[in-house]
């Protein structure tokens, strides 16, 4: 954290009233809109879009969706009002994909603030650029929405007020962040733990320790009392990351490792490693620590929403290490190091898979939208990914079919598309609907091409 420090406070004025970095964010966050747009046209969501649209469009009511039931019975995610209020106010899934595109863009202009505010300015812009390259953000900003790309941000923008001496506003951002998800609300609880002893006896300090409780009671809370009581007798989902058998642990040696290896070098490398010049990267170990010992490789494989965690910290000791550096040719060499190591990840290892996930409309694609459209309002539908998350911020009862046909299907309506054989829900279910004791109490009423619709030949509301 900072080291100069007068009885008001810490001394490193802001830079963030800048133009730079606020254009570059506006059109970071309209390329990344038009991007997410393309993508939800084209069908190529999965299951998480839905379950957070669900959940958005349920915010002031039962702040539940179909797959989950109550959220709460799985994160402490408040922030998701907001989300609620703009989908109350613009009734889009687009609307999902704007604000998290805008959530990911503002986790720039604090970072050039930090680095503004201690070194040149042309240091400064380059930092903010190799953010606004850097392929860990890319993949949050572009997957589905989900309440971890609010993280970065507010980390960012609470220690840029720390620094500055901005105490109240910092405990506003940390207020924020705690809202965010309860693995956020450790994390903020360790860095505020570390800031009222670095700072004890000070305004500061007093602060970081006010923060440092505040997040432990919002743990505590979760833990004990409002997940409990959201959800009877169930095993907190998340839990299922560190279920270690004796089989992962021998797959560590060498494929497990080689894996974490792989996520240090992809991570790191296009921010030159320089996070590691700063003691702030120490509240990094945390967040990153969560993701590495899972025994499931998708925390710490990017183009996931489990970058959230981590990024915010890194990108914070990356700015406090850019700002220790002398404006020099060897300084500028390197950040135009960075800058084209950003743009080499995001050619040849790029999170966001754009050969998959980005495409032009298909007549399937039209033909879906036109049949999910002609559907009862509110319909008890069972389907796969790509229609379940085109109706689920305007039907709350549309759901997935099930993983195995062991399930029961309860809906009212089954939706199969043949014409997209690649859906994980259709691979591990569709196939075995027509063959299944539910799959005789569906009759068929209406085929477009590959899509297939079914009603359940008894009582159905």
């Amino acid at each position: 954290m900072a080291t100069l420090t007068t009885s008001s406070g810490l001394i490193c004025k802001p830079a963030v009233r800048s133009r730079f970095p606020w254009i570059v964010a506006l059109v970071y966050a309209v390329l990344f809109t038009l991007l997410g747009t393309i993508r939800y046209n084209a069908h190529r969501n999965l299951v998480d879009f839905g379950i957070f649209a669900q959940t958005a469009a349920s915010a002031f009511g039962c702040f539940c969706n179909t797959i989950e039931g109550s959220h709460w019975a799985f994160h402490f995610s408040p922030i998701l009002y907001l989300a609620g209020a703009v989908v109350w106010v613009w009734r889009s899934p687009i609307a999902l994909i704007v604000l998290q595109s805008v959530a990911c863009a503002l986790v720039i202009p604090p970072v050039y603030a930090l680095v503004a505010g201690r070194a040149d300015k042309t240091v400064a812009r380059w930092s903010a650029v190799i953010v606004a390259l850097y392929p860990a953000l890319a993949g949050l900003a572009f997957v589905d929405f989900h309440e971890n790309a609010f993280a970065p941000a507010a980390v960012a923008w609470m220690v840029w007020a720390f620094d500055s001496g901005y105490l109240i506003a910092a405990a506003l951002f940390a207020l924020v962040a705690i809202a965010i998800k309860e693995d956020q609300a450790i994390f903020v609880g360790v860095t505020g733990s570390v800031v009222a002893w670095r700072f004890r006896g000070t305004a500061p300090g007093r602060v970081g320790l006010g923060i440092a409780v505040v997040a432990f009671v919002v743990v505590g809370a979760f833990f004990f009392v409002i997940q409990p009581h959201s959800v009877a007798n169930a095993l907190w989902a998340p839990t299922r990351f560190y279920d270690w058998t004796a089989d992962d642990v021998r797959a560590l040696v060498p494929f497990g490792l080689l894996q974490r290896l792989g996520f240090f070098v992809l991570a790191f490398a296009p921010l030159g490693f320089l996070p590691f010049r700063s003691r702030f990267m120490w509240l990094a170990l945390p967040p990153l620590a969560e993701v590495l010992l899972s025994h499931m490789s998708t925390t710490f494989t990017l183009g996931t929403h489990y970058a959230g965690a981590w990024l915010g910290y890194v990108l914070v000791a990356f700015a406090f290490a850019a700002r220790k550096l002398p404006s020099t040719a060897v300084t500028k060499r390197w950040l135009w190091a960075c800058v084209a190591l950003c743009v080499l990840e995001l050619a040849v290892a790029n999170p966001m898979h754009p050969g998959l996930n980005l495409r032009a409309r298909q007549p399937r694609d039209v033909a879906l939208d036109a049949v999910l459209a002609s559907l009862p309002p509110s319909a008890s539908i069972a389907t796969q990914e790509e229609a379940y998350t085109h109706l689920a911020l305007a039907d709350p009862n549309a759901t997935l079919l099930p993983e195995t046909a062991r399930q029961a299907v309860t809906a009212c309506y089954v939706l199969i598309d043949t014409d997209y054989p690649d859906s994980p829900r259709l691979q591990e279910y569709g196939s075995q609907f027509r063959y299944s004791d539910e799959g005789r109490t569906y009759v068929l009423v209406r085929k477009t091409g590959g899509i297939e619709l079914y009603r359940h030949n008894g009582s159905c509301t």
